[in-house]
C-alpha cells in the first residue's frame, strides 16, 4: 500500500533529516511499512516521499537513540518527534496497518484532548533507529490550530 500523497500546491513540502542506524530497515520500514515511496539516495542516506514531504534518512547510527519526554494529556511524549496530519480514514487506516504488523506504540492510537477545540486522533511509534513518529488527524481539519 502506497502512502496518500498530499497535494503540494495547498502547502509547501517540508524537508526532515533525520539518523538511522542502519539504512536496510529504514528502508522497509518507511518504504515497506509506511508506504513511503524511495527517493534518491547513496550508501549513506536515502530520499523518502513522506505523504507529499521529503523526509531523509541518514546513515549516523552515533546519533540515533532515545529522546526526552514531555506530559501531554496525561501521556510522555517524545519530545523530538515528526509526523504528519492526515485524514481521519487515512489515519484509521494506517492504525490497523501498523497494529497488525505489531508495532509497538510510544502512545496508543486514541482521541487527545476530547470534547475540547483541539480535539484530535494521535499515535506515536518509533522507527527502528528510535526516532519517534506522531501521525495525527482532525474530524475537522479546520481545527488544526484551534485554541
Amino acid at each position: 500500500m502506497q502512502a496518500p500523497i498530499t497535494n503540494p500546491g495547498m502547502l509547501s513540502p517540508f524537508h526532515l533529516a533525520f539518523p538511522v542506524h542502519d539504512l536496510a530497515l529504514a528502508r522497509q520500514f518507511y518504504g515497506g511499512l509506511l508506504g513511503c515511496p524511495e527517493g534518491r539516495s547513496s550508501e549513506d542516506w536515502v530520499d523518502f516521499n513522506f505523504y507529499g514531504h521529503q523526509i531523509v534518512a541518514h546513515l549516523a547510527p552515533g546519533e540515533t537513540g532515545a529522546v526526552g519526554r514531555s506530559a501531554v494529556d496525561g501521556h510522555g511524549v517524545p519530545v523530538r518527534h515528526f509526523g504528519v496530519v492526515l485524514p481521519m480514514a487515512d489515519w484509521e487506516a494506517l492504525s490497523q496497518r501498523l497494529q497488525a504488523h505489531g508495532v509497538s506504540f510510544v502512545i496508543e492510537p486514541y482521541i487527545r484532548f476530547k470534547g475540547q477545540p483541539g480535539e484530535q486522533a494521535t499515535m506515536f511509534f518509533l522507527d527502528p533507529s528510535g526516532n519517534a513518529i506522531e501521525v495525527k488527524a482532525f474530524a475537522d481539519i479546520g481545527r488544526l490550530f484551534a485554541k
